[in-house]
């Protein structure tokens, strides 16, 4: 394959359709089966889980569903020492870029004369955090959804999985979920996991909210138990879009493409330039790297299918374009990224300059990497300790400051037909 520039001016509408939807998420055909699924492990609980799982262990118990302590010190012993040191120094970074993100416990404003109104912090009691376990283990993503809860003050957080033959999980996930602290880690996967800790079973807690990436399975899942339990936002393939500019080094705008595509063939890369100089020298080296890339076939799909360089007429137009994207990952690879920064209006998480490809976030930087895909930056934010935390208000009135709500009140109560409403103001009078 070749990849060639294409000019924004010259772009037909349905190839711009086609870029700004990439491979959103059409849980229809699947929906159906996946809420089958749920309704059976919301009626009939781990039996249900026990025999979809019977192709790993034909003997399989309750117990194999959980990760107990001799699978956590093995699994300390089979990964690489340095993997361990890794996932420590990532931890160290997420904890503190969570803790900061901490909102004040308590605080309250005098509306008017006598009347007090303010808000409260107060974490869930409980979250169930999904990692995706199919083409490979993701630890990060661990720490990812884990550690945030944590941060929150989650009393209990579990973590899901899904399993190997024998019913095993990955050392990594596990390493990386005792490292997070997690309460309990369960060998599940898919929409049985989600549907378990949704409705709760004798093995799996039930669970607040639900977080983390998944397949297409996982997402209708979270959409059939949305009202039972709070999801975060809907999760597609990866995706990463790029500014740049005359000054942009073409080498590291290459390299960051081809790695946001190498992830899966759904994946999805734009760069987006007002030099067609640059253009050009980025598409000719990803065409000279592909031939010797070990994910070669996963690339190419995913750059025929939702990829793009893209040549504007200027660096406004190349804003606007990705303001319309509205990208899981932005990488503002121009000369003065701070200037840029000001009027991104919609994006995941924002990578600023050539020194922060997007894999810095993905692992250590301390950033979240569950982020909104598919547009959805349009209305979602990344995860954070936001997600697990609720804010009640509260209010207090005196005598005088409802005295001065008084007929406010009655008058609003009557017009909409709530008389007994109105009387609760009339008594104190």
């Amino acid at each position: 394959m070749a990849l060639k520039p294409e000019r924004m001016s010259e772009l037909p509408p349905e190839r711009r359709q086609k870029l700004m939807t990439r491979s959103m998420s059409d849980i229809s055909a699947i929906y159906d089966q996946v809420v089958g699924i749920v309704r059976d492990i919301e009626k009939n609980g781990d039996a249900v889980i026990l025999k979809h799982y019977s192709k790993h262990k034909s003997d399989i118990t309750p117990a194999d569903l959980v990760v107990g302590p001799d699978e956590v010190a093995a699994a300390y012993r089979d990964l690489d020492p340095a993997v361990v040191e890794a996932l420590k120094k990532a931890k160290e970074n997420i904890v503190r870029f969570h803790r900061a993100q901490l909102p004040k416990e308590m605080w309250s404003i005098e509306i008017a004369p006598g009347i007090l109104a303010g808000r409260m912090t107060r974490p869930m009691d409980s979250a169930g955090c999904y990692v995706p376990g199919g083409r490979a283990f993701y630890p990060s993503s661990v720490l990812m959804t884990i550690l945030p809860a944590k941060v929150a003050g989650v009393k209990r957080v579990i973590a899901c999985t899904p399993p190997g033959p024998g019913m095993t999980a990955g050392a990594a996930t596990i390493v990386a979920a005792d490292l997070a602290e997690a309460d309990m880690i369960l060998k599940i996967g898919g929409p049985w996991a989600i549907a378990a800790m949704a409705f709760g079973t004798e093995v799996v807690p039930k669970v607040d909210k639900i977080v983390g990436p998944g397949n297409i399975y996982v997402t209708a899942a979270k959409m059939a138990v949305f009202g039972h339990v709070d999801i975060d936002s809907p999760a597609g393939p990866s995706e990463s879009l790029i500014i740049a500019d005359a000054g942009t080094n073409p080498q590291f705008a290459a390299i960051d493409f081809l790695s946001q595509v190498e992830h899966d063939p759904d994946a999805a890369a734009i760069l987006v330039t007002d030099s067609l100089k640059i253009a050009q020298q980025v598409c000719d080296i990803i065409d000279r790297e592909l031939p010797r890339l070990p994910r070669r076939e996963i690339i190419e799909r995913a750059i025929e299918a939702n990829s793009a360089v893209l040549v504007t007429s200027s660096l406004a137009e190349s804003i606007d374009v990705s303001n319309e994207y509205a990208p899981e990952h932005l990488q503002i690879m121009t000369a003065d990224p701070f200037t840029v920064l000001p009027r991104i209006k919609h994006a995941g998480s924002i990578f600023l300059g050539e020194n922060a490809p997007v894999p810095v976030g993905d692992y250590a930087s301390g950033t979240n990497h569950v982020l909104p895909t598919g547009q959805c930056a349009k209305m979602f934010s990344g995860l954070s300790v936001d997600d697990f935390i609720k804010t009640p208000t509260f209010q207090y009135l005196s005598k005088d400051g409802l005295r001065s709500l008084k007929d406010t009140v009655i008058t609003l109560a009557e017009a909409e037909g709530l008389p007994i409403h109105a009387r609760t103001i009339k008594e104190r009078f």
